[in-house]
């Protein structure tokens, strides 16, 4: 088998770059090198940060409209390939072809929201502020600015970031993750074909070298990061050192609640889809069930049987559920979770590890593969409850009472997503008042926001003031500055040696 490789996308063409070194990437699905990445180092950062500066100043100058109109020729293009996007997520990440297809699809929604930029780059005006006076004001573009995005959504994560930012008058260099580069190529190659100048879009491969590089780069204005908390703590604190706005998405231990007067076939289908969908490499996965009352018996025995039965095979075949691993590190750490919990004394009714290529069809056999795992009767003081384990284990937790369950996820240190499944409008009311959590699903599993409403968390799952995309986004690509004027006509005579109030 070929081993192509993969570089960068730098003014607006493949570029291999200056660095030396380079990383294997792999089908999770039957543990191959499938290509090898460059790394980038300093030097190539700077070359897509010195192409991106260079196009910014035309490229801010272009009305709203004529930017709202590469927008929608680029939103054209990703729906005639979305499923070649698709694809190529499944063959680097591993999940399921339909769910890349969603993903895809997420992606496509930020990108109609950033068409409208016209409308969202709007200011405000006031007649008369003053005698003779007007006072106005307008949003304009930072000037470069970067996206440093995860393994697990190489498409709509970016996606997240770049329409947005672009329509709104920045350049833009993508430092996607390394473990599956591809889609962020296409997405370069499509942008140029929609007609975006040369230099306002740039990839650059890599790993923490690259990003060091960004973070302390003078030209590049503000950073965005979706990845694990530690990660986002040194983005943030590294970049607002460097006089960067910084957004910075984190880690999640996200809750569903499944209170006693719950449709209880409702909330399997949720609990099963939402923790093993995407083998649990979302950062809206449910990894917690806080089951309330009697609903605990009740509910252990049907998501054992539907654990047990998940359809776990390459994710390019159309009835795959879950798919393998991302990488083989990976794999090591999640089951070192499962060890980890048996040792703290969980009960573990459904073992992933016993889970075997083979059974994933033909070509399997040396894939990162790994079952759906449950747990029960897990506290919050064991390791699996306090840590982000990122993949296909849910722990399942017991309260007494609908306001121990609050309790319990207002004291755990992530804030990204909770959900809770009732029949009952007062709890639901008062479960999302009173959650600390960013976002919050009433018998939705997982709550991601639509594209005008922005996605992010609380607590130690965000660091930044503002959410990702949206109109949270358009803010933060953007300064706004405040005009006010008067024509020589209306000005007094005499100079004025006192603050200005209006008269």
């Amino acid at each position: 088998m070929s081993v192509s490789n993969i570089h960068h996308f730098i003014n607006g063409q493949a570029a291999a770059g200056s660095a030396s070194r380079t990383q294997d990437v792999f089908n999770p699905a039957s543990g191959a090198v499938s290509a090898r990445v460059a790394l980038a180092n300093a030097a190539d950062v700077d070359a897509a940060v010195a192409a991106a500066q260079a196009a910014f100043p035309a490229w801010a100058d272009t009305p709203p409209i004529r930017r709202a109109r590469v927008m929608f020729k680029f939103l054209e293009l990703v729906n005639q390939h979305k499923d070649e996007l698709a694809r190529l997520i499944t063959l680097e990440h591993g999940k399921v072809f339909t769910d890349a297809q969603g993903e895809v699809a997420r992606g496509i929604d930020i990108i109609e929201f950033a068409c409208g930029i016209p409308q969202l780059l709007k200011g405000d005006f006031t007649d008369q502020v003053s005698t003779g006076m007007d006072n106005w004001t307008i949003r304009q573009p930072l000037g470069v600015v970067a996206g440093i995005t995860p393994f697990n959504f190489p498409v709509m994560v970016p996606m997240w970031m770049f329409p947005v930012a672009i329509a709104a008058g920045n350049s833009f260099v993508l430092k996607p993750s390394p473990i599956d580069p591809s889609p962020a190529l296409l997405m370069g190659e499509l942008l140029k074909q929609a007609g975006l100048p040369d230099g306002v879009f740039n990839v650059v491969q890599g790993d923490k070298e690259a990003v060091d590089a960004l973070l302390v780069h003078p030209d590049v204005k503000a950073i965005s990061f979706v990845g694990s908390t530690p990660i986002a703590n040194y983005i943030y604190e590294t970049g607002a050192h460097h006089g960067k706005r910084v957004q910075a998405l984190g880690g999640a231990k996200n809750h569903m609640v499944v209170m006693p007067d719950a449709d209880l076939d409702q909330a399997v289908d949720a609990l099963i889809g939402a923790a093993y969908g995407s083998a649990g490499e979302r950062c809206m996965a449910i990894s917690v069930a806080v089951l309330v009352g009697d609903v605990g018996d009740k509910i252990m025995p049907l998501l054992k049987k539907r654990a047990e039965a998940l359809k776990i095979k390459n994710g390019l075949e159309l009835d795959a559920e879950m798919g393998p691993i991302v990488t083989r590190v990976a794999h090591e750490r999640i089951t070192g979770y499962i060890e980890a919990g048996e040792k703290e004394g969980a009960k573990l009714l459904v073992d992933g590890r016993s889970f075997q290529g083979k059974a994933a069809g033909a070509g399997c056999e040396a894939g990162f593969w790994l079952g759906g795992t449950l747990f029960d009767h897990v506290t919050a003081d064991m390791k699996i409850y306090k840590e982000e384990i990122f993949g296909p284990v849910l722990s399942c937790v017991r309260a007494k009472d609908f306001g121990e369950a609050v309790q319990l996820i207002n004291d755990h240190e992530f804030g990204n997503g909770t959900s809770c499944f009732t029949r009952d409008g007062n709890v639901a009311r008062e479960f999302a008042r009173r959650i600390q959590v960013g976002m919050v699903g009433i018998n939705v599993p997982i709550p991601v926001p639509m594209a005008w409403q922005g996605f992010g968390g609380w607590k130690k799952s965000l660091f930044g003031d503002m959410h990702a995309y949206g109109e949270e986004g358009v803010r933060f690509y953007t300064k706004q500055k405040s005009i006010m004027q008067r024509w020589p006509e209306s000005i007094a005579k005499g100079a004025e040696f006192v603050m200005p109030t209006a008269k």
